[in-house]
Protein backbone atom coordinates (compact mmCIF):
# COMPACT_ATOMS: atom_id res chain seq x y z
CA UNK A 1 0.00 0.00 0.00
CA UNK A 2 1.29 3.44 -1.00
CA UNK A 3 0.78 6.59 1.04
CA UNK A 4 -0.52 9.25 -1.35
CA UNK A 5 -1.08 12.94 -0.62
CA UNK A 6 -3.88 14.37 -2.78
CA UNK A 7 -4.12 18.15 -2.91
CA UNK A 8 -7.10 19.75 -4.65
CA UNK A 9 -10.52 18.14 -4.28
CA UNK A 10 -12.62 20.01 -6.81
CA UNK A 11 -15.02 18.58 -9.39
CA UNK A 12 -12.24 16.43 -10.85
CA UNK A 13 -9.95 15.90 -7.88
CA UNK A 14 -12.58 14.58 -5.51
CA UNK A 15 -13.67 11.58 -7.63
CA UNK A 16 -10.07 10.87 -8.63
CA UNK A 17 -9.06 10.74 -4.98
CA UNK A 18 -12.07 8.59 -4.16
CA UNK A 19 -10.96 5.99 -6.71
CA UNK A 20 -7.54 5.80 -5.07
CA UNK A 21 -9.20 5.34 -1.70
CA UNK A 22 -11.46 2.60 -3.00
CA UNK A 23 -8.42 0.83 -4.42
CA UNK A 24 -7.01 0.55 -0.90
CA UNK A 25 -4.39 3.31 -1.02
CA UNK A 26 -3.43 5.15 2.16
CA UNK A 27 -4.73 8.60 1.25
CA UNK A 28 -4.01 11.94 2.91
CA UNK A 29 -6.15 14.77 1.49
CA UNK A 30 -6.26 18.55 1.59
CA UNK A 31 -8.38 21.24 -0.02
CA UNK A 32 -9.31 24.79 0.94
CA UNK A 33 -12.95 23.63 0.92
CA UNK A 34 -13.26 21.81 4.24
CA UNK A 35 -16.44 19.96 3.26
CA UNK A 36 -14.61 18.12 0.47
CA UNK A 37 -11.91 17.01 2.89
CA UNK A 38 -14.53 15.91 5.41
CA UNK A 39 -16.39 13.94 2.75
CA UNK A 40 -13.35 11.81 1.93
CA UNK A 41 -12.36 11.55 5.59
CA UNK A 42 -15.76 9.97 6.26
CA UNK A 43 -14.85 7.34 3.65
CA UNK A 44 -11.49 6.51 5.20
CA UNK A 45 -9.01 9.13 4.04
CA UNK A 46 -6.85 11.06 6.49
CA UNK A 47 -7.86 14.72 6.63
CA UNK A 48 -4.89 17.10 6.53
CA UNK A 49 -4.90 20.65 7.89
CA UNK A 50 -2.67 22.00 5.13
CA UNK A 51 -0.80 20.91 2.03
CA UNK A 52 2.37 20.63 4.11
CA UNK A 53 0.51 18.39 6.54
CA UNK A 54 -0.86 16.24 3.71
CA UNK A 55 2.58 15.30 2.39
CA UNK A 56 3.85 13.92 5.70
CA UNK A 57 4.99 10.35 5.08
CA UNK A 58 3.77 10.36 1.45
CA UNK A 59 5.68 8.55 -1.26
CA UNK A 60 3.45 10.09 -3.95
CA UNK A 61 1.92 13.57 -4.21
CA UNK A 62 -0.95 14.28 -6.61
CA UNK A 63 -2.23 17.79 -7.20
CA UNK A 64 -5.28 18.98 -9.14
CA UNK A 65 -5.49 22.77 -9.00
CA UNK A 66 -7.21 25.51 -11.04
CA UNK A 67 -4.33 27.36 -12.72
CA UNK A 68 -0.59 27.89 -13.16
CA UNK A 69 -0.30 30.37 -10.31
CA UNK A 70 -1.80 27.88 -7.87
CA UNK A 71 0.60 25.13 -8.92
CA UNK A 72 3.64 27.39 -8.75
CA UNK A 73 2.47 28.71 -5.38
CA UNK A 74 2.11 25.18 -4.04
CA UNK A 75 5.49 23.82 -5.08
CA UNK A 76 7.91 26.72 -5.58
CA UNK A 77 9.64 29.20 -3.32
CA UNK A 78 11.22 28.98 0.10
CA UNK A 79 8.03 27.61 1.66
CA UNK A 80 6.92 25.50 -1.33
CA UNK A 81 6.44 21.77 -1.06
CA UNK A 82 9.64 21.00 -2.98
CA UNK A 83 11.60 22.27 0.02
CA UNK A 84 9.71 19.86 2.28
CA UNK A 85 9.38 16.68 0.24
CA UNK A 86 11.82 13.82 0.65
CA UNK A 87 14.21 13.34 -2.29
CA UNK A 88 12.80 10.79 -4.70
CA UNK A 89 9.16 11.59 -3.96
CA UNK A 90 6.96 11.09 -7.02
CA UNK A 91 4.85 14.16 -7.89
CA UNK A 92 1.97 13.75 -10.35
CA UNK A 93 0.78 17.24 -11.26
CA UNK A 94 -2.62 16.75 -12.91
CA UNK A 95 -3.78 20.36 -13.25
CA UNK A 96 -4.15 22.00 -16.65
CA UNK A 97 -1.57 24.79 -16.72
CA UNK A 98 0.65 26.62 -19.19
CA UNK A 99 3.35 24.38 -20.69
CA UNK A 100 6.02 26.94 -19.75
CA UNK A 101 4.77 26.95 -16.17
CA UNK A 102 4.98 23.15 -16.11
CA UNK A 103 8.56 23.30 -17.35
CA UNK A 104 9.43 25.79 -14.62
CA UNK A 105 8.02 23.47 -11.97
CA UNK A 106 9.80 20.48 -13.53
CA UNK A 107 13.12 22.34 -13.33
CA UNK A 108 12.60 23.13 -9.66
CA UNK A 109 11.59 19.52 -8.97
CA UNK A 110 14.82 18.24 -10.53
CA UNK A 111 16.85 20.66 -8.43
CA UNK A 112 15.32 19.05 -5.31
CA UNK A 113 15.72 15.49 -6.66
CA UNK A 114 11.95 15.11 -6.95
CA UNK A 115 10.52 12.83 -9.65
CA UNK A 116 7.82 14.88 -11.37
CA UNK A 117 5.34 14.35 -14.19
CA UNK A 118 2.90 16.85 -15.64
CA UNK A 119 -0.19 14.75 -16.23
CA UNK A 120 -3.35 16.67 -17.16
CA UNK A 121 -6.47 14.64 -17.80
CA UNK A 122 -9.39 14.38 -20.21
CA UNK A 123 -12.72 12.66 -19.69
CA UNK A 124 -14.68 15.09 -17.56
CA UNK A 125 -16.29 14.51 -14.20
CA UNK A 126 -18.01 11.36 -15.46
CA UNK A 127 -14.64 9.89 -16.46
CA UNK A 128 -13.14 10.92 -13.14
CA UNK A 129 -15.93 9.17 -11.25
CA UNK A 130 -15.76 6.05 -13.42
CA UNK A 131 -11.97 5.84 -13.32
CA UNK A 132 -11.75 6.06 -17.12
CA UNK A 133 -9.75 9.25 -17.55
CA UNK A 134 -7.12 9.80 -20.20
CA UNK A 135 -3.77 10.98 -18.81
CA UNK A 136 -1.48 13.02 -21.09
CA UNK A 137 1.94 12.90 -19.49
CA UNK A 138 5.10 14.93 -19.82
CA UNK A 139 8.37 13.95 -18.20
CA UNK A 140 10.86 11.10 -18.09
CA UNK A 141 9.69 7.76 -19.49
CA UNK A 142 11.06 5.92 -16.47
CA UNK A 143 8.92 8.04 -14.16
CA UNK A 144 5.85 7.26 -16.25
CA UNK A 145 6.43 3.55 -15.78
CA UNK A 146 6.99 4.02 -12.06
CA UNK A 147 3.67 5.87 -11.80
CA UNK A 148 1.66 3.74 -14.23
CA UNK A 149 -0.02 1.57 -11.58
CA UNK A 150 -1.28 4.70 -9.81
CA UNK A 151 -2.53 6.31 -13.01
CA UNK A 152 -4.38 3.09 -13.84
CA UNK A 153 -6.41 3.39 -10.62
CA UNK A 154 -7.85 6.65 -11.97
CA UNK A 155 -7.85 6.21 -15.73
CA UNK A 156 -7.76 3.76 -18.60
CA UNK A 157 -5.70 5.61 -21.22
CA UNK A 158 -2.14 6.45 -20.18
CA UNK A 159 -0.15 8.37 -22.81
CA UNK A 160 3.44 9.51 -22.52
CA UNK A 161 3.27 12.63 -24.68
CA UNK A 162 6.96 13.48 -24.44
CA UNK A 163 9.41 15.42 -22.26
CA UNK A 164 8.68 17.97 -19.55
CA UNK A 165 5.61 20.07 -20.39
CA UNK A 166 4.48 17.82 -23.23
CA UNK A 167 1.41 16.67 -21.32
CA UNK A 168 0.23 20.25 -21.06
CA UNK A 169 0.79 20.88 -24.77
CA UNK A 170 -1.28 17.79 -25.60
CA UNK A 171 -4.03 18.93 -23.23
CA UNK A 172 -4.44 22.42 -24.68
CA UNK A 173 -4.46 20.97 -28.21
CA UNK A 174 -7.16 18.50 -27.19
CA UNK A 175 -9.32 21.08 -25.45
CA UNK A 176 -9.12 23.47 -28.35
CA UNK A 177 -10.53 20.73 -30.60
CA UNK A 178 -13.22 19.96 -28.02
CA UNK A 179 -14.29 23.60 -27.76
CA UNK A 180 -14.49 24.02 -31.54
CA UNK A 181 -16.51 20.80 -31.84
CA UNK A 182 -18.90 21.93 -29.13
CA UNK A 183 -19.45 25.32 -30.77
CA UNK A 184 -20.00 23.80 -34.21
CA UNK A 185 -22.44 21.24 -32.80
CA UNK A 186 -24.37 23.87 -30.84
CA UNK A 187 -24.60 26.12 -33.87
CA UNK A 188 -25.87 23.28 -36.09
CA UNK A 189 -28.37 22.08 -33.47
CA UNK A 190 -29.84 25.58 -33.19
CA UNK A 191 -30.06 25.94 -36.97
CA UNK A 192 -31.79 22.60 -37.40
CA UNK A 193 -34.31 23.10 -34.61
CA UNK A 194 -35.11 26.62 -35.83
CA UNK A 195 -35.99 25.05 -39.18
CA UNK A 196 -38.38 22.51 -37.68
CA UNK A 197 -36.20 19.47 -37.02
CA UNK A 198 -36.58 17.34 -33.90
CA UNK A 199 -33.35 17.89 -31.95
CA UNK A 200 -32.99 14.21 -31.05
CA UNK A 201 -33.47 13.14 -34.67
CA UNK A 202 -31.03 15.77 -35.95
CA UNK A 203 -28.44 14.77 -33.36
CA UNK A 204 -28.67 11.11 -34.37
CA UNK A 205 -28.44 11.93 -38.09
CA UNK A 206 -25.26 13.95 -37.54
CA UNK A 207 -23.85 11.40 -35.11
CA UNK A 208 -24.15 8.66 -37.74
CA UNK A 209 -22.89 10.87 -40.57
CA UNK A 210 -19.73 12.70 -41.53
CA UNK A 211 -20.40 15.38 -38.92
CA UNK A 212 -20.12 12.86 -36.11
CA UNK A 213 -17.88 13.87 -33.21
CA UNK A 214 -17.32 13.29 -29.47
CA UNK A 215 -19.84 15.98 -28.54
CA UNK A 216 -22.61 14.22 -30.47
CA UNK A 217 -21.58 10.86 -29.03
CA UNK A 218 -21.25 11.78 -25.37
CA UNK A 219 -22.21 15.37 -24.56
CA UNK A 220 -24.93 16.87 -26.71
CA UNK A 221 -25.49 20.55 -25.80
CA UNK A 222 -29.22 20.61 -26.60
CA UNK A 223 -31.41 20.09 -23.50
CA UNK A 224 -33.26 16.79 -23.43
CA UNK A 225 -31.33 15.01 -26.18
CA UNK A 226 -29.09 13.12 -23.74
CA UNK A 227 -30.62 12.43 -20.36
CA UNK A 228 -27.36 12.44 -18.40
CA UNK A 229 -25.62 15.29 -20.21
CA UNK A 230 -25.22 18.58 -18.33
CA UNK A 231 -27.47 20.26 -20.92
CA UNK A 232 -30.38 18.20 -19.58
CA UNK A 233 -29.57 19.23 -16.01
CA UNK A 234 -29.63 22.98 -16.42
CA UNK A 235 -26.00 22.91 -17.59
CA UNK A 236 -24.90 22.00 -14.09
CA UNK A 237 -21.92 19.81 -13.23
CA UNK A 238 -19.39 18.82 -15.82
CA UNK A 239 -16.60 21.12 -16.99
CA UNK A 240 -17.17 24.79 -16.24
CA UNK A 241 -17.21 27.30 -19.10
CA UNK A 242 -14.69 29.48 -17.26
CA UNK A 243 -12.23 26.58 -17.24
CA UNK A 244 -12.71 26.05 -20.97
CA UNK A 245 -12.02 29.75 -21.50
CA UNK A 246 -8.86 29.36 -19.40
CA UNK A 247 -7.70 26.38 -21.45
CA UNK A 248 -8.40 28.16 -24.73
CA UNK A 249 -6.33 31.07 -23.46
CA UNK A 250 -3.49 28.67 -22.69
CA UNK A 251 -3.80 27.25 -26.21
CA UNK A 252 -3.45 30.74 -27.68
CA UNK A 253 -0.41 31.46 -25.52
CA UNK A 254 1.15 28.16 -26.59
CA UNK A 255 0.48 28.86 -30.28
CA UNK A 256 1.95 32.36 -30.04
CA UNK A 257 4.99 31.11 -28.16
CA UNK A 258 5.93 28.85 -31.05
CA UNK A 259 4.68 31.15 -33.83
CA UNK A 260 1.71 28.99 -34.80
CA UNK A 261 -1.58 30.28 -36.18
CA UNK A 262 -4.74 29.14 -34.36
CA UNK A 263 -7.67 31.21 -35.72
CA UNK A 264 -10.36 28.66 -34.81
CA UNK A 265 -9.07 28.54 -31.26
CA UNK A 266 -9.05 32.35 -31.12
CA UNK A 267 -12.69 32.50 -32.22
CA UNK A 268 -13.66 29.81 -29.71
CA UNK A 269 -11.96 31.80 -26.95
CA UNK A 270 -13.86 34.93 -27.96
CA UNK A 271 -17.20 33.09 -27.77
CA UNK A 272 -16.44 31.55 -24.40
CA UNK A 273 -15.42 34.93 -23.05
CA UNK A 274 -18.84 36.18 -24.15
CA UNK A 275 -20.38 33.50 -21.93
CA UNK A 276 -18.31 34.67 -19.00
CA UNK A 277 -19.51 38.25 -19.51
CA UNK A 278 -23.07 36.88 -19.36
CA UNK A 279 -22.34 35.35 -15.95
CA UNK A 280 -22.38 31.75 -17.20
CA UNK A 281 -18.80 30.85 -16.35
CA UNK A 282 -19.79 28.44 -13.57
CA UNK A 283 -22.09 26.45 -15.85
CA UNK A 284 -20.95 23.51 -17.97
CA UNK A 285 -19.13 24.51 -21.14
CA UNK A 286 -21.97 23.08 -23.26
CA UNK A 287 -23.97 26.17 -22.19
CA UNK A 288 -22.42 27.70 -25.31
CA UNK A 289 -25.62 26.38 -26.90
CA UNK A 290 -27.48 29.36 -25.43
CA UNK A 291 -25.50 31.81 -27.55
CA UNK A 292 -27.31 30.44 -30.59
CA UNK A 293 -30.88 30.28 -29.30
CA UNK A 294 -31.29 33.49 -27.33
Amino acid sequence: MTTIAFIGLGNMGLPMARNLLRAGQDLRVFDLVATSVAELASEGATAAQSAADAIQGAQVVISMLPASRHVEGLYLGDSGLFTQLQPGTLVLECSTIAPESARTVHKAAAEHTIRMLDAPVSGGTAGAAAGTLTFMIGGKAEYVEQARSIFELMGKNIFHAGPEGAGQVAKVCNNQVLAVQMIATAEAMAMGVANGLDPAVLAEIMRQSSGGNWTLEKYNPWPGVMENAPASKGYSGGFMAELMAKDLGLAQETAQHFGNSAPMGALALQLYRMLLKQGKGKQDFSVIQQLFIE
